[in-house]
């Protein structure tokens, strides 16, 4: 059983605690029925329509546009921890429409986030490129004006989670209001818009719906156009600034099933006449594990309270809770393993898939080189 001490922590108030015995209830009923690793397109369809019908993805695309950020992480962390696809089909329900809810118009909210809440419509979010990824100002996906009413989209974008099975995505592309970060803009794109093509389905070690697509003379309204001209790079980091923290809540749910079933397995497991719990290294490592989960837990309910509370940005606070809590979960996984000696590496263990899944989770939203960055130039940038 995880623990959920933290609840009691005063990041929380009661409502959060409901949510999490609600989701974990939740989870534990209906998630073996839903995921299939072996279709995992089918499964996030799966899981989409069914989070939608329990409500859950009412916190992902709220109606009135403003995030608790507490309540995302409560979900992405309890989902995580009983399934990765689960935390993926959740997560990039309100991700792939952040852009939307924070800066989209009345008429483009409304024409898509309603489905998105209910799980009819999956969500995708297309910001990185073949030679952009963690540098979004190298953003190469031309937007140019067809008269006045139209836009066209030529380039690629990659890496695109739910690309292939989504019904919808924001898409980031270069309008040229200016150099680099400053000329770009976001638009909402259909995926039956003539011109957009899925140019290949990729494949990761942890399998989760993802694609390269291809724009060719792919033609929108301009009123598609999601916020002002040249504001692409605005909303994208206002996005990424609620959903980054949440990340580190999904690392935190990897690392607790982690710590669980280590501690199952060394209270049962013997060695030389003993259990190897009673051994003072195993001892250590665990004490390590849960040290780094507690430690990962601050950053991440700081950054997502401190947002909560009204901070306009959290970049500083987010870029931490991301970087520790994925890498201290990867140590943690990484033990676990270590623990269940040969089982640990055995294709389809809990240990061996927490450690395909918590991989990722240090490359996309920003490597972890990024978040030093980001946090070091946050405090370069005060006063000296």
């Amino acid at each position: 059983m995880a623990d959920t001490s933290f609840l009691a922590w005063p990041f929380f108030e009661p409502r959060h605690r409901e949510l999490a015995a609600k989701a974990d209830a939740w989870a534990a009923e209906h998630l073996p029925a839903l995921v299939d690793h072996h279709d995992v397109d089918g499964s996030c369809q799966r899981l989409v329509a069914a989070m939608g019908e329990a409500g859950f993805l009412a916190h992902a695309a709220p109606e009135d546009g403003r995030f608790d950020v507490r309540s995302l992480c409560i979900l992405r962390e309890t989902f995580a921890r009983h399934d990765g696809l689960a935390d993926f089909a959740f997560a990039m329900q309100g991700l792939g429409t952040g852009a939307l809810t924070l800066s989209g118009s009345d008429a483009l909210k409304a024409s898509v986030l309603p489905g998105v809440r209910a799980g009819t419509t999956i969500a995708a979010f297309a910001l990185t490129e073949p030679e952009a990824g963690s540098d979004v100002a190298e953003i190469a996906l031309a937007a140019a004006p067809v008269g006045n009413d139209m836009v066209r989209l030529d380039g690629e974008k990659t890496w695109i989670s739910n690309g292939g099975i989504a019904g919808h995505y924001v898409v980031f592309a270069r309008t040229g209001e200016a150099a680099g970060a400053r000329g770009l803009s976001a638009f909402s794109v259909p995926a039956d818009t003539p011109g957009l093509t899925i140019a290949e389905r990729l494949d990761t070690i942890a399998p989760h719906p993802l694609a390269r697509l291809r724009f060719d003379d792919c033609r929108i309204p301009a009123a598609n156009r999601i916020g002002e001209a040249g504001a692409g790079f605005k909303i994208a980091m206002a996005t990424l600034d609620v959903f980054r923290s949440t990340v580190g809540a999904a690392a935190l749910g990897f690392a607790r099933r982690a710590l669980d079933v280590s501690m199952e397995r060394t209270r049962g497991r013997k060695l030389f006449g003993a259990p190897l719990a009673d051994m003072q290294l195993t001892q250590t490592a665990l004490a390590d594990m849960a040290t780094a989960i507690d430690t990962s837990a601050l950053l991440v309910y700081r950054a997502a309270w401190t947002r909560d509370a009204g901070a306009p940005r959290i970049t500083r606070e987010a870029a931490m809770a991301k970087l520790v809590a994925t890498e201290s979960a990867q140590k943690v996984i990484d033990a676990a393993v270590q623990l269940h000696g040969g089982e640990g590496v055995r294709s389809g263990s809990v240990p061996e898939t927490l450690y395909r899944e918590i991989r990722a989770l240090r490359i996309y939203e920003g490597a972890s080189e990024v978040q030093k960055l980001i946090i070091a130039r946050q405090l370069l940038s005060q006063p000296a």
